[in-house]
């Protein structure tokens, strides 16, 4: 099994991959939110903290498209499930700081949240698909 087809399992298209598209656009704002936080604010940080588990969700759910096994492809999944938290922990500490406004900070946790449910969802999914 291919487990970049795992991924794809209840997608509506028939090549989308959730996953792999909302953590790249997650990713995307993630850098307008580094540029706006350098150059704007002057807070360069915790911006890169923000930079760092933003981007990396994403890089980690790529590399479990071609994981070495099922225990591979959980870990990687499992990888990018810390990083989206602890992308949430920078998020809320830029809004408590007022770095970000609250309407920035809710509306990119609020895709950060769902792509928690997402990779909890789908690793639940992977642990029991590999217990059978």
């Amino acid at each position: 099994m291919a487990w970049a087809s795992f991924l794809m399992v209840n997608c509506p298209g028939p090549k989308e991959n959730i996953l792999r598209n909302k953590s790249f656009r997650f990713a995307v704002r993630v850098v307008g939110v580094h540029q706006h936080l350098t150059t704007a604010k002057r807070e360069y940080v915790l911006a890169k903290q923000l930079l760092r588990c933003g981007t990396s969700v994403g890089a980690m759910i790529r590399e479990a498209e071609h994981a070495e096994s099922k225990a591979d492809f959980i870990h990687k999944l499992a990888i990018a499930q810390k990083e989206i938290n602890e992308a949430l922990y920078w998020l809320e500490l830029l809004e408590a700081t007022d770095y970000l406004t609250p309407p920035q900070a809710q509306s990119l946790r609020a895709d950060a949240t769902e792509l928690l449910k997402l990779l909890i969802s789908s690793l639940k999914t992977a642990k029991t698909v590999s217990r059978h």
